[in-house]
């Protein structure tokens, strides 16, 4: 995704981003928060609803130094964001469990990011088209100029949000159990079992037109 040239290398430290539980693994990081995001496909979106928590899980892509996020227009989260309600993303990066000698300090490294802000809406047909580009680009580089455009109803179908990366920060956990002092010599395995997602074999469509059988991409 493209960058914002001559920005600071840090975030700001807002009071609602100021990371008390466990200090030290937070970071204001510009360049590691962009690269939490965008290694990610699915980010959590929370805000209020008619009084009540509400959450979805959904896909997001990132352009310069906003993020956004689409789904169907009568969706009544992307609804309420739309008419000004703060919204709260959430994204993790689950890299391993960190098995420790007391059930205490067992734990996970981890990737993560966490962003406040109010979504704007992108209203114009172009900019909904060139969201659509960017999405499909980020699934698949390339795969926009192989397959149907939008039409008109399913971009009216479509809303599209983008939040400004403001009010953000990183935590990151990584390494070895930190167990106590006297812990260490229980005769226990202690260690990391790493975590990483991985992509299958591509499953053809049971309709594919046969002359695309076993074309299928992985994603690099």
């Amino acid at each position: 995704m493209s960058d914002v040239l001559d920005l600071p290398d840090q975030y700001d430290v807002h009071p609602v981003t100021k990371v008390v539980r466990g200090p030290k693994r937070a970071s204001y990081d510009r360049k590691l928060v962009h690269g939490i995001i965008d290694d990610a496909l699915i980010c959590h979106v929370g805000t209020v609803v008619n009084g009540r928590p509400t959450m979805i899980p959904t896909a997001h892509w990132r352009v310069g130094e906003r993020i956004y996020i689409h789904g169907a227009s009568k969706n009544r989260i992307l609804g309420a964001i739309a008419e000004g309600a703060e919204a709260c993303l959430c994204i993790t990066h689950l890299d391993g469990l960190v098995m420790a000698r007391s059930a205490f300090h067992h734990s996970a490294n981890y990737r993560s990011v966490v962003i406040y802000g109010k979504g704007e809406v992108v209203s114009d047909d172009a900019g909904k088209m060139e969201h659509s580009h960017l999405f499909m680009e980020k699934l698949e580089p390339g795969r926009w100029d192989t397959i149907r455009e939008p039409n008109k109803q399913e971009l009216k179908a479509t809303m599209f949000l983008g939040f400004d990366l403001n009010e953000v920060s990183a935590k990151v956990r990584a390494g070895d159990p930190v167990d106590d002092d006297e812990d260490y010599s229980l005769p226990v395995w202690a260690g990391v079992l790493p975590c990483q997602n991985v992509w299958g074999t591509p499953v053809d469509d049971a309709k594919i037109d046969p002359g695309f059988v076993g074309k299928g991409k992985k994603p690099e």
